[in-house]
C-alpha cells in the first residue's frame, strides 16, 4: 500500500467473540480462557493494534459476557481504544451489528474470530491489500489430509484434496460491497462472511493463511 492509500482508506476490523465454553469443556466462555497470562481475546485484538494501519477495531460480545471482559481488562491493565458491539443471536446477526456500527460510507472491513490469536501482520496486511484491489480477500490454507466425501448412502470415494481449502480468518471486504451483500435475509448455510457475500453475488478471493492460525475452540487447541 501507498502512504496515500494508507492516509485515504478508512480500516475497520470486527472482531466476533460470541462463543461458549461447551467444546472447551469449561464455564468460562473460551476467548476470555489465559494463555500466556492474558485472555485469548486480549492476544486477538493485539494482533490488529499491532498493524501498521490506522484500523478501528470493533469488538463484538455478547452483552451477558461484557461485564466479565470489562473485569479481565482491569486485571490486565489492557484498555485499547476499541469500541465494544452487543452480538446476537447467530453469528450473521452479529457481524451485521458490528457492521451497523460504521458510519464511513467506504473503506475497508476485515472480520475476525476472536479466538484466533496467532493471526500474523503480513496476513492482516495482505487481506487489506487484496480487498482494495479485488473486493474480498478470505483467508485459507491448503488441505494437507486425504480427503474422502461420504454420499447419503454412507457410500465414501475419494477426491482430489489439490482442489480444496479449509477457510479461516480474516475475511476483508470492501464495505459498500459487504454492506449490500449483509442486506440479504439470513440463510441456513450462512457458515461465515464469504458465504454471505457469495450468496449476494459477488466473486470471493482466496488468500494465503497459515497452519499457525487456528481457532482455538478444544483442550487439544489450548495445549
Amino acid at each position: 500500500m501507498t502512504d496515500n492509500y494508507r492516509l485515504s482508506t478508512n480500516f475497520f476490523a470486527i472482531i466476533v467473540a460470541g462463543g461458549s465454553g461447551s467444546r472447551m469443556q469449561t464455564d468460562v466462555p473460551k476467548q476470555f480462557l489465559l494463555l500466556n497470562g492474558k485472555p485469548i481475546l486480549q492476544h486477538t485484538i493485539e494482533r490488529f493494534l499491532a498493524v501498521p494501519l490506522p484500523i478501528q477495531v470493533i469488538l463484538v460480545l455478547p452483552a451477558r459476557d461484557q461485564f466479565i471482559w470489562q473485569t479481565l481488562c482491569d486485571q490486565h491493565n489492557f484498555h485499547p481504544a476499541i469500541q465494544t458491539v452487543n452480538g446476537g443471536a447467530t453469528r450473521f446477526q452479529s457481524v451485521r451489528n458490528g457492521l451497523n456500527s460504521i458510519q464511513e460510507e467506504a473503506g475497508l472491513v476485515a472480520v475476525h474470530d476472536g479466538v484466533r490469536p496467532f493471526i500474523s501482520s503480513e496476513i492482516i496486511q495482505n487481506s487489506f491489500e487484496t480487498a482494495a484491489r479485488t473486493g474480498s480477500a478470505v483467508t485459507c490454507v491448503l488441505v494437507k489430509d486425504s480427503v474422502r466425501v461420504v454420499g447419503a448412502d454412507g457410500v465414501s470415494q475419494a477426491v482430489d484434496r489439490n482442489r480444496y481449502r479449509l477457510v479461516q480468518t480474516p475475511q476483508t471486504f470492501q464495505l459498500d460491497l459487504f454492506r449490500q451483500a449483509f442486506q440479504s435475509e439470513e440463510q441456513p448455510f450462512f457458515t461465515d462472511c464469504a458465504s454471505v457475500i457469495e450468496f449476494a453475488g459477488f466473486p470471493i478471493t482466496l488468500i494465503d493463511g497459515s497452519y499457525e492460525n487456528i481457532k482455538i475452540t478444544t483442550p487439544d487447541d489450548l495445549r
